[in-house]
This record gives C-alpha cells, structure tokens and sequence, in this order.
C-alpha cells in the first residue's frame, strides 16, 4: 500500500509542472499570437480606411510600417526590462496595455488618432513577446523545449495567416473597428490564465542603473534603420538615403562603443562573438526577408494574370502558411531529439528549394508551380523555425534570454523590412512573369544563405 501511495504521490508530482508549463505555453501562444494577427488583420481594412478618412495610400499605409517598425525596434529594450525586472510583470502589464490600446484604436476619431493607437498596439506587443519567449526559456526543460518553441510558433503562423480572412469577414460585417475589439477574445482569457500560471520570479539584482542611454540610442539606430529602408523605395535615385546611410552609420558605431563600456548594457555586443548566436540571428533574417519578399510578389505577379484575383491569390498562399502552422511542431520534436543544427538546416534547404521551384511558372502551370512550390517553402517554415530560436536563446545565459529574444525577433522583423523595401526595386506590376525573376534571385539568394548560416549552430544548449 505504501508503495502504491508514494507512485500516485510521485505520478502527481511529476505531472504538476507539467500542468503548470501547459498555462504557461497557452499563456504565451495567446499573447505572442496578438502580434501578427494585428500586423496582417489591417491590411485587408486600408481600403475602407481610405475612404472613410480621406487618405491616400502612401499615408494609410503608415499604419502598418509604424506597428512593424515599433515592434522590430522596442523588443531588445523590452526583453532586457524583463531581464532585470522579472518576465510576469512585463507580459501581463503587456497585455493590458494591449487591450486598452486595442479599445482606444477602435474609438479612434481620425487617422492621426488611428495612427497614435497603433503604435501603442505595437509597444504593448513589443513587451509581451519577448519575454514570453524567453519564459519558455526558463520554465522549460532542454530535452523539450525546442517542441515547445514549435507550438508557439504554429500558433503564431496561425495568427498571421487567420489575419486576413478574419479581418476580412470582420470588416464586412461589422467594419473596421471590429478588427480592434476582436483582440481582447485573445489579451482576456491569456490575462487570466497568466494571472494564475506566469511564475513570480525576483528581479535580477545588479550594481550599474539600467541603460537609458544605450536604450535611447538603439532605438534610433533600429528606427533609423527601419526609417531609411522604407522610405528610400519612394525616392529611387535620390542621395539622401545614403547621407542618411552614413550617419547611421556612425551612430551605430557610437553605440557599440557606449554598449561595449557599459556594465549592463541593454543590448550586449558580446552575444555577437558567440557563433550559434550571430548565426541563428542571420538565418532568422535572411529567410524571413525571403518569406515576406514572396507573400508580397506573389499577389502582385498573379494580379497581372488574366483571371486571378485578389481571393484566388489569397488562397495560393495559404499553401504556405498552411505547411508551415503544421509543421512547426515536428521541427520541434525534431530539434529536441536530433538536436538544433540539423532539421535547421533541412528546413531552410527545403525553403530554398521551394522557392526555386517557383521559377518554373514561366514554363509550366502556374497553380501547379505555386502550390507545390510554396508548399515546400512552407515545410521548410515550420521545420526550422523551433531550431533556430531555440539556438538563439539557448546560446546566452538564461538570466539573459529576454534581451536575446529580443534581438532575434528584431532581426525577423528587420528582414521582413529590408525585403519589403527591397521589392519596389526589383519588380514592376505588369512585367509578367519575366519580370518576376529578379525577384526570384534575391529570395533564392536570400534563403540560400540562411542556409549557409544555419550550418554554424550549437546542437545542444551551451549556456543553462
């Protein structure tokens, strides 16, 4: 009898964390889920927007580079508050500030209002995301938390492909401020279920004061960045943008210098000189400037092909993000049993196989080409995505998984900038198919190198 009461009594035991790690991970995927759902779920909304407010595009469009440059700036400086200030305090005052700013947006009176709104939207989900990640990081084992990492990241794929067809019907039904309210479906049950489950940890102790300076400069040297980039694709030809270039330049030099000084930097120059890091932070960018690159094209080059329209292309590439949501979590099993590199590596070759087969469509049907093309492109998402965020913030220590969860979202967000402005550049609406190809190169380029970057990650955690 006695030994039959200690196993129930050690069977519950094991199971309690177990049960906790699963409020925790839900907790997480509801909060990281907010972030592209908003990034993709406007879109479909700018047309109404347009007319409602008198704007044009170039202006309206504003709503949806400030959220990604807000996101892809703040979370550095957001995950390093989490560092020393603990991760409990950061998602659940995130997710509030979420909600309010979410309400407020649909209140909204004017663009300016609209504008205002949205970007506290991105600061609120520039918070919560990082140090969700990096809890995962902290609450979960090594021998699972790759598989982790991979049902997070299936249900952020989910959230940023639900985006339009979501926003869409919201839209139509009850307009665009119900795109705005739809959150707190998400920011309510993900605040009370955090309430309960976040883990209240201590904030790190430590001598120096926070840097204010370095977070002040490496928001200007990332907005500046992101700034540069999006508006130079409007100016082609013109030398502003690299006078603007040089200076950044030295700003960011300057910055380096002040961080490297520093005894508690914000941002740490030195998780650079760590391989699996820098190599992780480069492949997270280069494929990701190929994905967004593609997801952009894409609609455009079949919007000059006699009978595709808006819905027809919609639906092509959800072949992707259809793969990719289902293959996340295998990536992570994977990468929890053969280790981070590998199934890395193999995903982002099937990306760059994928996206070379889309070279074919000059040649050979088009739906056939970019199903099947895009498809494969989409495995090699979601087979690699737990690997390479797993390496990124496995490679530091884990009282400092924030900040480097912050600077690998960054440099997601930075890829899908440079591929955005990039673009404009490369393909012209009307060229057809054969103008599609410089496109092409830079994408396969792109992922190609990601490749080549992911041959340099650590299998295993180096750093617990």
């Amino acid at each position: 009898m006695a030994t039959l009461g200690q196993s129930v009594l050690s069977r519950s035991e094991a199971e309690g964390p177990l049960l906790s790690e699963g409020a925790v991970l839900v907790t997480v995927a509801l909060a990281t889920m907010l972030a592209p759902l908003n990034s993709t779920m406007i879109a479909v909304a700018l047309p109404r927007l347009m007319v409602e407010f008198g704007a044009d595009l170039a202006t309206s469009g504003w709503l949806v580079t400030s959220y990604l440059i807000t996101m892809a700036c703040l979370q550095p400086v957001a995950g390093k508050l989490g560092d020393r200030f603990g991760r409990r305090p950061l998602i659940l005052g995130g997710l509030v500030f979420f909600a309010l700013s979410s309400v407020a947006a649909a209140l909204a009176s004017n663009l300016a209002w609209l504008l205002f709104f949205r970007v506290l939207q991105a600061i609120a989900g520039a918070i919560a995301l990082p140090n969700g990640a990096a809890l995962v990081r902290e609450v979960v084992p090594a021998e699972r938390r790759a598989a982790r990492f991979g049902m997070v990241g299936a249900a952020v794929g989910l959230a940023a492909a639900a985006g339009p067809p979501l926003g869409g019907l919201l839209v139509e039904i009850a307009g665009w401020r119900a795109i705005f309210y739809v959150n707190l479906v998400l920011v309510v049950p993900a605040f009370l279920l955090g309430l309960r489950a976040l883990p209240a940890r201590p904030a790190r102790s430590s001598n120096a004061a926070f840097d204010l300076g370095g977070a002040a400069l490496l928001l200007a040297v990332l907005a500046g960045t992101a700034g540069l980039l999006t508006q130079s694709r409007y100016h082609p030809g013109a030398t502003w943008p690299l006078m603007g270039g040089g200076l950044l330049l030295a700003l960011a030099i300057f910055y380096l210098r002040h961080e490297w000084r520093h005894a508690d930097p914000v941002l740490q120059p030195r998780f650079f000189l760590n391989p699996s890091f820098a190599r992780a932070n480069a492949a997270i960018a280069l494929s990701n400037l190929a994905m967004y690159s593609t997801l952009l094209a894409v609609p455009i080059l079949l919007a000059a092909l006699p009978g595709w329209g808006s819905a027809r292309a919609g639906l092509v590439l959800t072949s992707m993000s259809a793969t990719m949501v289902v293959c996340s979590p295998l990536g992570g099993r994977l990468s929890d049993r053969w280790g981070r590199r590998w199934p890395t590596v193999a995903g982002l070759g099937l990306l760059t196989l994928g996206l070379a087969l889309l070279g074919l469509a000059g040649s050979a049907p088009v739906l056939p080409v970019l199903v099947g093309g895009l498809g494969v492109a989409g495995i090699g998402l979601g087979l690699s995505s737990a690997g390479m965020q797993s390496a990124a913030v496995e490679a530091v220590a884990k009282k400092e998984a924030g900040v480097a969860s912050g600077i690998f979202s960054t440099s997601r967000y930075l890829g899908s900038i440079v591929g955005s402005s990039v673009l404009p550049l490369l393909y012209h609406p009307g060229s057809g198919v054969e103008g599609f190809a410089p496109v092409l190169l830079m994408v396969v380029g792109a992922a190609f190198f990601s490749v080549v970057a992911s041959l340099g990650l650590h299998h295993w955690p180096t750093a617990e």
